[in-house]
């Protein structure tokens, strides 16, 4: 087990080690039973939407492997300012242990090369 969550903006960014997922995704409006399969759902008054996998979903899914605390400040304003200087749109979906980010397929390495380059500054 390692240590526990991380919650200083620095130590979010230093170990953010983002790490790009090879499937495409989507969201999708779900009428009836959710798909086992999803990655997340999401219930909303309008509806249910499910994260999931598929050959001609339009996001990829770049995961931060730190730990970072749900309480912890910055981490989002600091990913989407970043991506969106670089006009990246990013769909930030937090679980308990890590953040997930879903960012244009066409523009997935763009947002890793961005992630990682602020993760190595953050390092230093």
């Amino acid at each position: 087990m390692g240590a526990g969550p991380v919650s200083d903006l620095a130590g979010m960014l230093a170990g953010m080690a983002p790490v790009l997922d090879a499937r495409r995704w989507d969201f999708a409006l779900v009428a009836g039973d959710p798909p086992a399969d999803a990655f997340a759902l999401i219930r909303e008054d309008e509806g249910l939407t499910a994260i999931v996998s598929g050959e001609g979903g339009a996001f990829a899914c770049i995961t931060l492997m730190v730990h970072s605390a749900l309480d912890g400040v910055g981490l989002t304003a600091a990913i989407a300012t970043a991506l969106a200087a670089a006009g990246i749109a990013c769909n930030v979906v937090a679980g308990f242990h890590h953040d997930h980010l879903f960012v244009p397929w066409e523009r997935r390495e763009e947002a890793l090369a961005i992630l990682s380059d602020i993760s190595a500054r953050a390092a230093r």
